[in-house]
């Protein structure tokens, strides 16, 4: 752990976004944006602050699924919008104090770390920008930042600098407690700026140092187009990671991969998988459009097409196109086509046969199917839930199960089979 304090400026609306949520709290693969800054920002300091204003509840809240230990600070909007209004009541527990916006998910603990490696009163985050249209400009001189210029206000000269704000600091705590009391809301748009400290501190002849970041690692996100672009940035590096560690993926560009997933041994994802949650693959094949979320899957091959709901377990088990599993353990299990398998326990040597369907719910409450070692079932089965279903037991085709059955039995339940002589002719009214 580093002595840094880090705050996360949280309290905006992000209008731009076209929603009636909170903008940190807009997803990219199933998280908060939030998520991922304090993520990377909890590998480096142990005082982490999120100052909220909007929603300050729900983000509040949302954060506190994830994370233990955060503090939370609320702006003044009113008497004190903007960025330097959000640092007005900030209690750092370090001599530096990193500023991070809550728009940022893409940040890394690296790209964090470097601001530590950079000695100054105040360290500011510059983008070099081949088309710094529409940017204001900051003007460096002997790696030093001099100041910072609205475009409307630069000169041709200025104008002709690449250097842009990304809008990351690193003060010292005295520079903080120093500036912030002495900020002035005299702008068009009445807010407080923090942009407004580096001219006050250059006054004071403090050292103001820039720190050239990429844009990938510190974007902003700012619209929906922002937060989709961000996301595939995100899933690209997860996929990396795995593909690094020995996943083999048939075009991965079409493979879904969320950040909790985890992948041991010997593991293959065909085209079009969408893995999720706390999901964990091991010696496993998922083949193409496969679906799995919050399961674990062993020694197993999934698919093509099928579905693991949440709290799904398999282990040397087969599952085929078109079957959705639920809530189920099963061992040693093959269930080839057709079939949904929720809230049921099934045993080694068991094969389901298509469209046999687990009837685990009864309008008001959910009931559990069990199913022991080597039971043939055979296609177009229902079990009614609860039921048990024994060693050794054969299900004929058809069959529907409203009791438990024991060991050996063969179990079935079929209306008699008729035939009616000429009906054909008779119907179509053919000699």
């Amino acid at each position: 752990m580093e002595n840094i304090s880090i705050v996360i400026l949280a309290a905006g609306k992000g209008t731009r976004m076209k929603s009636q949520k909170a903008k940190v709290l807009h997803e990219l693969a199933s998280k908060p944006m939030l998520y991922y800054i304090i993520k990377e920002a909890k590998k480096i300091t142990d005082d982490i602050s999120v100052v909220v204003a909007h929603q300050k509840d729900e983000v509040k809240s949302t954060v506190e699924k994830f994370f233990e230990g955060i503090n939370f600070i609320e702006q003044d909007l009113e008497k004190y919008p903007g960025t330097g209004g959000a640092v007005k009541n900030i209690q750092p527990k370090y001599d530096r104090v990193l500023v991070l916006n809550g728009d940022m998910p893409l940040v890394t603990t690296q790209s964090l770390k470097a601001f530590l490696e950079v000695d100054a009163d105040i360290v500011m985050s510059i983008f070099d920008l081949n088309n710094p249209a529409g940017y204001g400009r900051v003007i460096i001189k002997n790696n030093e930042v001099q100041y910072i210029v609205e475009q409307k206000d630069a000169t041709d000269e200025e104008l002709k600098t690449t250097t842009v704000n990304a809008g990351v600091y690193c003060f010292s705590k005295n520079v903080l407690e120093e500036f912030v009391p002495l900020l002035s809301n005299e702008n068009a748009q009445k807010e407080y700026y923090l942009t407004d400290i580096i001219e006050l501190a250059k006054n004071k002849h403090k050292t103001i140092k820039p720190l050239f970041v990429d844009e990938e690692h510190f974007k902003g996100i700012n619209s929906k187009k922002d937060l989709a672009e961000a996301e595939e940035i995100l899933l690209d590096r997860i996929k990396e990671k795995w593909l690094a560690a020995g996943v083999i993926m048939q075009l991965p560009q079409t493979v879904y991969i969320e950040d909790d997933v985890e992948f041991e041994g010997e593991c293959i994802l065909e085209q079009g998988v969408r893995i999720t949650g706390k999901s964990k693959i091991e010696n496993s094949h998922i083949k193409a459009h496969s679906i799995i979320e919050d399961s674990v899957v062993v020694d197993s091959d999934v698919g093509p097409l099928a579905h693991l709901r949440p709290n799904s377990f398999l282990k040397d088990t087969h599952i085929g196109n078109f079957v959705e599993v639920k809530k189920s353990n099963l061992v040693g299990v093959k269930a080839g086509h057709l079939s949904y398998l929720g809230d049921s326990e099934i045993k080694r040597g068991t094969n389901i046969g298509a469209g046999t369907i687990t009837c685990n719910y009864d309008g008001k409450n959910k009931y559990k199917t069990k199913i022991g070692k080597n039971v043939f079932i055979g296609s177009d089965t229902q079990l009614v839930a609860p039921v048990n279903i024994e060693d050794d037991v054969m299900i004929a085709a058809g069959t529907t199960v409203t009791k438990d059955v024991k060991k050996g039995s063969l179990a079935i339940s079929r209306t008699p089979l008729k035939f009616v002589e000429n009906f054909f002719y008779k119907f179509f009214k053919k000699d």
